[in-house]
């Protein structure tokens, strides 16, 4: 079998009768048929190939191949955003009467699906402490039929032990759905751990530079095709531009990873030593709670180091306020590193007390931290933590 970095790149549409080297766009909304017969066998699902690209586009076939070869799973699809992948994660397989079981540490609209959407459905939910296996168990009830968590998680970086959660979803039925949007197939595939879906916003490191919006969602194949069957008919579908760009930009994923976490682990290490900084997090460092957890199930740390920082909210606008090359978004995966502050942003509809139960406190701040030469990555943090 051939290496992560060469299937990244060599898996891609067959060529054309133009001979071309680098994929092309097909940017078109449906697909003709050479007979009234094949229209009939295409729309049953007896004959393979395109008709709509709602439904399928050789550019998303392309971006789905691709990802299923990297996440060594039997099936996918993509999605118009990283949050309708989640949503229709749980909306295509979840009904009346189910209960789910979730992290409570994962992102703002994960938590307001679970929280605020799915009980319109009569759907329930107990969230569970990520780090804590005995809380998982014990949160099990008889109607209790899928098991979510993001890995690392958003925006505190704590780990779930995927080894443990596999084998506990295995052992009651459960379905085993894992955001590994934050890791990416290079450094963690959640799919040797038994994970039934493996999601992806890969409007984050997949496409890598901030670009275009795009989601995904791979795993096994009856579960793939019961989320199939749910896009395909409520339409959160993939464009084929954004589907030609992620896949492209998936080619130079491992590069680009590499050199994410080694800028990361960088500033990690620098933070650690500054006066003005509490506390810093980041899975690689060995002070880090889940050190060897984290060296188990990640190949390396990856691109986001989450930090305290000594004077809370006031310090912390302050801090990001002073910063010349940071960024100032709530997105993150970027070639550009960006500065985050969680409290006010990403999960402000948390509340008081759940912000706190998360770690998120006041003075945290997440950097996204990017490809820029690492010196300079650290002065623009140096000379902000001066202002305070």
């Amino acid at each position: 079998m051939s290496k992560f970095e060469t299937l990244a790149i060599r898996e891609q549409l067959a060529q054309t009768q133009h001979k071309e080297h680098s994929a092309p766009i097909f940017l078109t909304s449906s697909f003709t048929f050479d007979s009234a017969e094949e229209g009939a066998g295409l729309f049953e699902g007896s004959l393979p190939g395109n008709l709509y690209s709602r439904f399928s586009n050789p550019n998303t076939d392309e971006l789905v191949r691709k990802l299923c070869l990297l996440e060594q799973t039997e099936a996918g699809l993509t999605t118009a955003s990283g949050m309708a992948a989640v949503y229709t994660s749980m909306a295509a397989l979840l009904q009346q009467g189910d209960h789910i079981l979730s992290a409570s540490a994962i992102f703002g609209n994960s938590h307001h699906i679970i929280s605020n959407i799915l009980p319109k459905a009569g759907i329930t939910h107990t969230y569970c402490v990520i780090n804590d296996n005995s809380s998982w168990e014990k949160a099990l009830q008889p109607n209790t039929k899928m098991l979510f968590l993001e890995t690392p998680s958003n925006p505190t970086l704590k780990l779930a032990d995927l080894e443990f959660l596999g084998k506990l979803c295995k052992k009651h039925g459960l379905l085993f759905v894992v955001d590994n949007c934050f890791a990416t197939p290079y450094l963690q595939q959640p799919s040797k751990f038994g994970a039934d879906l493996i999601l992806h916003s890969a409007t984050k490191y997949l496409d890598g530079q901030g670009r275009v919006l795009g989601g995904a969602i791979v795993g096994k194949a009856d579960p793939v095709k019961t989320c199939y069957d749910f896009i395909r008919r409520t339409g959160a579908s993939l464009s084929p531009f954004n589907a030609w760009v992620i896949s492209k930009s998936i080619e130079t994923l491992a590069l680009r990873m590499d050199r994410h976490c080694d800028n990361a682990l960088a500033i990690g290490e620098y933070l650690q030593s500054h006066p003005k900084i509490a506390k810093v997090i980041y899975p690689h460092l060995p002070n880090f709670e889940q050190y060897d957890l984290a060296k188990k199930q990640m190949k390396k740390g990856g691109g986001l180091v989450g930090c305290e920082i000594i004077g809370g909210q006031k310090a912390g606008a302050k801090f990001l306020n002073a910063l010349n090359m940071h960024s100032l978004t709530a997105n993150l995966g970027d070639s550009r590193s960006i500065a985050t502050h969680p409290a006010s942003t990403t999960h402000s509809k948390l509340s008081a007390e759940e912000l706190k139960s998360e770690g998120i406190n006041e003075g945290y701040i997440r950097f996204s931290v990017g490809l820029e030469h690492v010196d300079d990555i650290i002065a623009d943090i140096d000379q902000a933590l001066k202002s305070i």
